[in-house]
């Protein structure tokens, strides 16, 4: 004889069938999806139009181009004078690194008002897969060597990243007036939004030669950089 089960506890024996299913956590955790590598060509830092006839210093705006690297998009030009304009753009939280001449500045401590710290690693890009816990330190916290000038050595400027030939991320030589990113340092940092990246900067030139060439136009930097947007400290790549 066939027995009539009450529809209202079917509807619960399927109810709780459900529940379990939606409660089965044994399956294995999803994989966080690998980084890219990004590149930024070709970004002005302050480029010179000539010497100075008397002194032999360059010429230029003396001001620095402003970088977002979550947008990877150039957020204040060093071409850009006006003064409002750059008062608004400068004190915002919107960039995270600035280039002028040979020296990188960060959104955080005496450069900008972000959160934005960095260290130098003597480490190839490609073996930083983790940004370190700590060792970072803000624009103004540091403590550089000096740097020497034509008229002697001048105490250094305390950026993040220090500035003089082998103090920081280059190799100045003054015979063939060439500067070149030093092999297997890496630039870790926070950004002002308080997310990890690494990046090593690939040339000093416009249109990136390789060897570096001298005789181009310099003052235009090429970099590659990763971001981890999540907050996390792991800069696993592709």
């Amino acid at each position: 004889m066939l027995c009539r089960i009450p529809m209202r506890i079917l509807f619960v024996v399927l109810m709780g069938s459900l529940l379990l299913a939606a409660c089965d956590t044994t399956g294995p955790e999803p994989e966080p999806e690998p980084l890219n590598v990004r590149l930024a060509a070709d970004i002005e830092a302050d480029p010179t139009s000539g010497r100075d006839p008397e002194t032999g210093a360059p010429i230029s705006n003396n001001l620095f181009t402003l970088y977002d690297l979550e947008a990877g998009e150039v957020v204040l030009s060093s071409s850009e004078t006006d003064a409002a304009v750059r008062q608004q753009d400068s004190v915002s939280t919107v960039w995270d690194i600035g280039f002028r001449g040979t020296t990188i500045i960060f959104n955080g401590g005496t450069s900008g008002p972000g959160d934005a710290v960095a260290q130098l690693l003597a480490v190839p890009f490609a073996d930083v897969t983790e940004a370190p816990a700590d060792g970072y330190v803000a624009d103004g916290e540091n403590t550089c060597p000096a740097v020497q000038t034509p008229a002697g050595p001048v105490p250094g400027p305390p950026y993040a990243i220090c500035t003089g030939s082998d103090n920081g991320w280059y190799n100045y030589n003054p015979q063939n007036n060439l500067v070149a990113p030093i092999p297997g340092r890496t630039i870790v940092l926070r950004s002002a939004s308080g997310n990890y990246a690494k990046l090593r900067i690939l040339s000093y030139y416009k249109g990136n030669p390789d060897p570096p060439d001298p005789t181009a136009p310099s003052r235009y930097y090429t970099f590659e950089y990763v971001l981890q947007p999540d907050g996390s400290r792991d800069l696993t790549t592709e």
